[in-house]
């Protein structure tokens, strides 16, 4: 091989090993991510809708008169929790919690709330701490919504009653026409109910609708009537576990543990709400819903999941 063949052939290897070098100095990014609705706040953090928890970064560095000197890190340690626990904080009192409503509007409502959601903030764990090359110190801090925040928060929101249409308002019907007495015919026999598909749990596939994730969502009709909600639930179920999960894959949905083997899967037709967080579905599909007594076993239990992009 000549000379420029051979510095051709280092260029292209060159080339071809720049992207992986670039992820290898990336946090990895494992598959399951890939189907998780992650919201990303800034550069402070993000929300795991999918997973269930919030995350926050803090950066600090010491102050400079200290550079240089053994108490340099452990201060630029402790300023980068400092931000790392004020940037959580900042970011859970902004987590929807339905669609007209945020936890910050608990907090200001109530001194005992906010004092309650400043100590779990403050108790969250610590995940990974990275010294840099300029002194500088970065803190990630992690907080589960369903195992720490929604204690707080669902209890409140489900003593929210939400806002239903009112009925319309209908017309008498008109009295029938007399007419001449019939011999009644012979009443053929009953056919037998068509035996009712029973699921174990609900998938909305809410994608292109732009709806957004929240931690009390509705699913409503095309009247608005509420199909699953805050008055469909059991408190404890969702405390434990959250009314709703969330995935960005469908068969990821459908395969979640959450609904079990059988669900039923639906399209969502438009995103309802001032911020967007509720589902309207059309009048068949809820009535499929409804008509069946053991679908609201499972509505009860929280086994839903819904799919966004």
């Amino acid at each position: 091989m000549t000379r420029k063949g051979s510095i051709i052939c280092v260029m292209l290897l060159v080339v071809l090993l720049l992207p992986w070098k670039a992820a290898v100095g990336q946090d990895a990014v494992s598959p399951a991510q890939w189907t998780q609705i992650i919201e990303q706040i800034g550069t402070q953090g993000n929300i795991n809708w999918s997973a269930g928890y919030i995350e926050a970064v803090g950066i600090g560095a010491p102050p400079e008169r200290f550079a240089g000197r053994p108490q340099a890190r452990p201060m630029a340690l402790r300023a980068a929790q400092v931000d790392a626990y004020r940037n959580l904080l900042e970011i859970t009192k902004g987590v929807r919690v339905d669609s007209a409503t945020t936890v910050n509007d608990f907090t200001v409502a109530s001194d005992v709330i906010n004092t309650q959601v400043d100590g779990v903030v403050k108790n969250a764990k610590v995940m990974k701490q990275e010294y840099l090359s300029d002194g500088t110190v970065e803190v990630t801090v992690r907080m589960s919504l369903t195992g720490t925040l929604a204690p707080i928060i669902m209890p409140r929101a489900l003593d929210k009653k939400p806002e239903t249409p009112p009925p319309a308002a209908v017309a008498p019907p008109p009295p029938p026409p007399t007419a001449p007495a019939a011999v009644p015919a012979a009443a053929a026999p009953p056919k037998p109910p068509a035996a009712s598909v029973v699921y174990t749990g609900l998938v909305v596939d809410a994608r292109g609708i732009q709806v957004r994730p929240a931690m009390s969502p509705r699913i409503l009709d095309e009247s608005g009537r509420e199909v699953y909600g805050t008055m469909q639930v059991d408190r404890e179920f969702a405390v434990q576990q959250g009314m709703t999960g969330y995935a960005r894959d469908l068969t990821a949905a459908m395969t979640n543990p959450r609904v079990t083997n059988n669900p039923l899967t639906i399209k969502g037709i438009k995103a309802e709400g001032a911020g967007k967080t509720d589902i309207v579905i059309s009048n068949k599909d809820a009535d499929a819903i409804r008509t069946v007594a053991e679908n609201l076993a499972f509505l009860k239990k929280c086994r839903v999941m819904v799919v966004l992009d």
